[in-house]
């Protein structure tokens, strides 16, 4: 069941915020907490209910492993952290990873070791990482021991459940403990719609039509045709800004629904393509994401207590290892060691310019909109790894944008351009005869969206949409805030229709295959 269905939309999500609102007025905060198990079960069960099974044995298994932690002597702790990591990365690994080294092995060795049939269960990434960091924080003595029926929700509670945002045991238990009628139920339900409907928008008007551009370029590059120098540049951006609103989109419905529960989730994505450098962009894209490797592997290893040259290490395995979070293929390790190395040069340009006594000088206002742009398109070229089916399909792709050298007439989207339909509506209303037109003002719009509206948590700044955001320590955008009133009810009305109606061909988000 995907957010972006009608299932979800107008059936399962209605019926479970009415049973929950009855249970507050005739139950009490257990039931209400049980009601939200089982509907988050169902959720995750409308994938593939044989798989309900591994998740709930996920659960019991990290829930009886924190027990022993809470109860244990030091050294005993150590070995039941030991023996609860080896588990959640030992499943991690069989059903994500078992593939991939077979097939390595193979291709090394010459060897005919046949490769596993395995379907990866949706989510385990997500729910394997967060029951991780549970476990660490109950061995530093970070965590409180709570019931299992509280265990289990944090877990399972579906707004979160499929791609996050990765949660803490103690940001959730509070909230938990206090699901009881509220006089703030109203403004949680109008909060709650409008990031709704801001998400479904980003996903099915803005990415799901940047998607059209994007994906038959790199098609044709994986099937080995020539790609020419505007058609690169245009798969390059329009993915680049469809992985923007796709992953928004859902980092906002997920937020949406839970605030529909008087729940608050953290924040997952500040406008990362305002960022001027790329530890400010880290800072801002997949922020559970950036503080679970930060805080339980980059520090682990280390971080930077030795030294610059062993930061930078740290930094490269790191980001190596949340590419191959992302993914069982050598294009998400080298998306996620680009990454490193940019990391890398970002710090020492850092250490550089203070060395050299010139923050005053770089630090101009004049230049930021430079640091911006660079920011930009290296994350860009590294979301064109991250997006290719194969490394020579992004190296097709990145070459003929940087090193094809001519301005002749595009060919690959073309005919897939005029056939969509945003190329017959573009047509129908004479915007021009060019079928690019369509691309154009697209890609225009959505960098606009992107550079000079503020985000979602900019937009509802006066009503905390979620845990600890950004926004609260940065200069809010010179825009109206969102306010409970009749022209805002209109406004999320209209954009919660227009994205109803593209819910017609529904597309999963590109999170939902990690």
């Amino acid at each position: 069941m995907l957010f972006n269905s009608t299932t979800y939309l107008l059936l399962f999500l209605p019926v479970v915020l009415l049973i929950f609102m009855q249970l507050a007025r005739t139950g009490t905060t257990e039931a209400q907490i049980t009601w939200l198990i089982v509907a988050s079960v169902f959720f995750y069960g409308s994938w593939n209910a044989a798989y309900v099974a591994l998740i709930l044995a996920s659960v019991i298994v990290n829930f009886l492993v924190g027990k022993q932690l809470v109860t244990r002597s030091a050294t005993q702790r150590r070995r039941w952290l030991t023996v609860g990591l080896c588990f959640n990365l030992g499943l991690l690994a069989y059903f994500k990873y078992a593939g991939f080294f077979v097939a390595n092995l193979n291709a090394l060795g010459n060897w005919l070791i046949p490769l596993p049939e395995i379907t990866l269960p949706l989510a385990i990434s997500f729910f394997t990482f967060q029951q991780i960091a549970y476990l660490v924080d109950v061995a530093r003595g970070d965590c409180e021991e709570y019931q299992f029926r509280h265990y289990s929700l944090f877990v399972l509670f579906f707004p979160q459940l499929i791609a996050g945002p990765i949660v803490h045991h103690k940001e959730m238990m509070p909230q938990f403990d206090s699901l009881r009628p509220k006089r703030e139920f109203w403004p949680d339900l109008a909060v709650g719609v409008t990031i709704i409907a801001i998400g479904l928008f980003k996903k099915v008007i803005m990415a799901d039509s940047l998607a059209q551009f994007a994906n038959p370029v790199y098609a044709a590059a994986q099937q080995g045709q020539a790609i020419g120098f505007i058609d690169a540049w245009v798969a390059i951006l329009a993915f680049s800004f469809q992985i923007y609103f796709d992953f928004s989109g859902y980092s906002d419905m997920a937020i949406g629904s839970a605030r529909l529960f008087g729940i608050k989730l953290p924040e997952n994505f500040h406008s990362p393509y305002k960022a001027t450098s790329i530890i400010e962009f880290w800072r801002r894209w997949h922020i559970t994401l950036s503080r679970f490797l930060r805080d339980y592997l980059y520090i682990s290893l280390g971080g930077n207590r030795d030294g610059r040259w062993q930061r930078y290490r740290n930094l490269l395995v790191t980001m190596l290892l949340g590419g191959l979070w992302h993914g069982a293929a050598w294009t998400f390790i080298v998306w996620g060691g680009l990454h490193g190395l940019f990391l890398c040069i970002n710090h020492f340009w850092r250490a550089l310019v203070r060395r050299c006594n010139l923050q005053t000088q770089f630090a101009h206002v004049a230049l930021r909109p430079l640091y911006v742009a660079l920011t930009f398109i290296a994350a860009a070229l590294a979301f064109t790894v991250f997006r290719a089916a194969d490394m020579h399909s992004a190296g097709a792709i990145i070459g003929a944008a940087f090193f094809d050298g001519g301005l002749q007439s595009p060919a690959v989207l073309h005919s897939a351009i005029t056939g969509s339909t945003l190329g017959r509506f573009f047509n129908a209303v004479g915007v021009a005869n060019n079928s690019y037109a369509a691309v154009y003002c697209v890609l225009l719009l959505a960098a606009a969206i992107c550079w000079l509206l503020p985000n979602t948590q900019q937009f509802l700044r006066g009503f905390k949409p979620v845990l600890r955001s950004l926004s609260a320590t940065q200069t809010t955008p010179p825009l109206p805030a969102w306010r409970p009133s009749l022209a805002f009810a209109l406004t999320t009305a209209a954009v919660l229709s227009c994205g109803l109606l593209g819910t017609a061909s529904v597309t999963e988000f590109i999170y939902f295959q990690f």
